[in-house]
């Protein structure tokens, strides 16, 4: 389509093939690269970088291979400074804030928010309406169901081994984290745990196996200490 001058920023950079639907705008200094689909009514504001290509070092568990276009759904924001790499989709409605970091070979349904400086590691899916707060680390091999909600400063992590032994390559796996759960702030989830579905994890919270579903769990380690109110259910709602 034919951009109009009224909504290019100063210094825009659009690689080639790019695809922008109607009624996008873009703030300065935006860097959009290759092949990257823009959906209609888009916002993409100051220095925003879309359809990076990951430069990965020689141990870095990530696959490699040939990454499809980053697409972006109609109404997304990605705000000032926000990273999206190459291979990875956002649906409709979604929001990357200031420096958030979203890397390859991720799924974000609809209106999922990525908080101020917050970062989603390769190979995560995010389910529709889940919201991640400020400076939170989203390890890589996660799957996060619907209306999710992940509080500031959440920790996650997927190797036992912390870099040490081939056998890790086999077991890496991030949290599953189930619909409608709860992560409050400075909460650490250890690899591979499953948290169930309307789960509620309190703040500081360092959780080492599965958290049921429907329950409140506290502490360090993590333990269950009573079931999560009725009127806070989703379905209750």
């Amino acid at each position: 389509m034919a951009l109009r001058a009224s909504d290019l920023g100063h210094n825009l950079l659009l690689g080639d093939g790019v695809v922008v639907g109607a009624d996008v705008v873009f703030g300065a200094n935006v860097v959009v690269y290759e092949d990257t689909v823009i959906g209609a009514g888009c916002f993409i504001q100051d220095g925003a970088v879309l359809g990076k290509v990951p430069s990965l070092s020689p141990t870095s568990t990530a696959r490699r291979g040939e990454l499809p276009p980053l697409t972006l759904g109609p109404g997304c924001v990605v705000s000032t400074g926000a990273v999206a790499y190459r291979g990875t989709t956002l649906g409709p409605g979604c929001i990357l804030g200031d420096y958030a970091g979203v890397r390859e070979r991720c799924t974000l349904g609809e209106k999922v928010v990525v908080g101020r400086s917050s970062v989603v590691e390769n190979d995560t899916v995010i389910g529709d309406f889940t919201k991640i707060q400020t400076n939170v680390y989203i390890t890589a091999y996660m799957t996060i169901e619907e209306r999710c909600f992940i509080a500031p400063c959440v920790q996650t992590t997927n190797d036992n081994f912390m870099g040490r032994t081939e056998k890790r390559h086999k077991l890496i796996k991030g949290a599953t984290i189930r619909r409608g759960a709860r992560i409050g702030g400075g909460v650490v989830l250890c690899p591979a745990i499953e948290i169930g579905e309307e789960a509620f994890i309190a703040a500081g919270a360092v959780v080492t196996k599965d958290a049921p579903a429907g329950k409140v769990l506290m502490g360090c380690p993590a333990r269950v200490v009573r079931d999560v109110n009725e009127d806070e259910l989703l379905d209750n709602q």
